[in-house]
């Protein structure tokens, strides 16, 4: 009963937190212009020469999956152990002790 209260408090409280979307709140700027100004195109060519330059030295994260091992291992030693103890706690109870 007390484990079910818990549980219940528990989901209860995260009820009220509040949930992470991800919306833009400011919306970009439309240019009615069609055709760019001479300015606008000076800073294209600097910003894309800057980007190159800088893609030069950068480095990508690592987006591989993470090392998963030692918790594959963990679980499967507690799930052994918790396997063993229940059947020793059947066994027990069988020969009566």
């Amino acid at each position: 009963m007390l484990t079910a209260t818990a549980a219940g408090t528990l989901l209860g409280a995260l009820w009220f937190v509040p949930s992470a979307n991800a919306t833009v709140t400011d919306q970009a700027r439309v240019e009615t212009s069609a055709t760019p100004t001479s300015q606008v195109t000076q800073q294209a060519r600097v910003t894309s020469t800057a980007v190159t330059a800088s893609s030069e030295n950068t480095q990508l994260a690592d987006t591989g999956s993470p090392n998963t091992t030692p918790y594959i291992v963990g679980g499967t030693l507690f799930l052994g152990l918790g396997a063993g103890f229940v059947a020793y706690s059947v066994r027990r109870e069988r020969l009566g002790f």
